[in-house]
């Protein structure tokens, strides 16, 4: 096929193509294909309103179009970003791939997006959402066992709701957890949080799945709910959420993974060991971090200095 012919393709089959070019030759997982896929129909609704049927008909003036169209949904600068990046990956493909010479996009700079400074609560805070009092039964005991892992390892949610029975080695001191992307990596763990998955996994996950069968029972999950099934992200959400409002804090998993960095940076650790643990694939990502508490390292400074509070 011609390059003039490839070019008369429309705009759904070419996003049909990209589309596979996410998921065979990137390896992009199905929540990525699926978040993709949404903003460029978007983009193409745009488009069509505009009569556009073919990537050559697209010109900077379509794309300008849609980028105002995005503003006027009020939608937050992230958001918008994350949308002309589509746009801009998709045409990007074209280009590469020999199916048009058009590239409308190339010009078009990102909005900026705010500097958004991760949320972490106190050390204190972190002491009172541990430190109070949890139900008593095999779901606290559950509970309580999740909140010090999050904070305690800095696990994401979806890694804490996939670990299995293999992966945790408390001899050893280690979670092997699966994250973004599929890589997998290892996840010291210790004393609290040590502590209170010991006491989980003796006293309490055998408890949450008694007279259910054998079949619906999930074996492997560390994690269980009271019928015996994974813990969905959803349910780890809503009980961080009612732990936290227990105690006077708005809080949701994610929190606590900031807290755990920002703690760890405090207390002396080494970015790049961070950035490990956190499993950051550009160390870029770790040093927002390094940002979070300018107040905490000038009390450090005025504190330790020799002669910083001299004059």
């Amino acid at each position: 096929m011609t390059l003039s012919e490839q070019s008369t393709s429309s705009l759904r089959s070419a996003i049909s193509e990209f589309v596979s070019y996410l998921a065979v030759e990137r390896g992009a997982s199905p929540n990525t294909i699926a978040a993709y896929g949404r903003d460029i129909a978007e983009y193409a609704s745009t488009l069509a309103d505009h009569g556009v049927s073919t990537p050559d008909e697209v010109t900077a003036e379509h794309v300008a179009a849609h980028l105002q169209r995005l503003r006027s949904r009020h939608l937050a600068a992230a958001t918008i970003e994350r949308k002309l990046a589509a746009a801009k990956s998709f045409h990007k493909f074209l280009v590469r791939e020999g199916l048009t010479e058009n590239h409308p996009t190339a010009r078009v700079p990102l909005p900026k997006v705010p500097e958004r400074l991760p949320s972490a609560i106190s050390i204190q805070e972190v002491e009172s959402l541990l430190g109070q009092l949890f139900p008593e039964g095999a779901s606290g005991i559950r509970d309580r066992a999740i909140l010090e892992m999050l904070y305690g390892c800095g696990l994401r949610v979806s890694e804490l709701c996939g670990l299995e029975l293999p992966d945790v080695d408390l001899e050893q001191g280690y979670l092997r957890v699966m994250g973004k992307g599929g890589k997998e990596r290892e996840v010291p763990i210790g004393g609290a949080a040590d502590r209170a998955l010991r006491d989980y996994l003796a006293r309490a996950r055998r408890l949450l799945c008694p007279a259910m069968s054998v079949a619906r029972q999930d074996s492997k999950a560390v994690f269980l709910s009271t019928r015996g099934t994974r813990l969905t992200r959803q349910a780890v959400f809503k009980l961080v959420k009612k732990y936290g409002r227990q105690v006077g804090l708005d809080i949701h998993p994610h929190t606590l993974r900031h807290s755990f960095a920002t703690h760890m940076l405090q207390g002396g650790a080494d970015l790049r060991a961070l950035q490990e643990m956190l499993g950051h694939a550009d160390i870029a990502t770790t040093q927002v971090y390094t940002h979070v508490d300018r107040e905490h390292i000038r009390e450090e400074y005025l504190s330790t200095h020799p002669r910083a509070r001299m004059g």
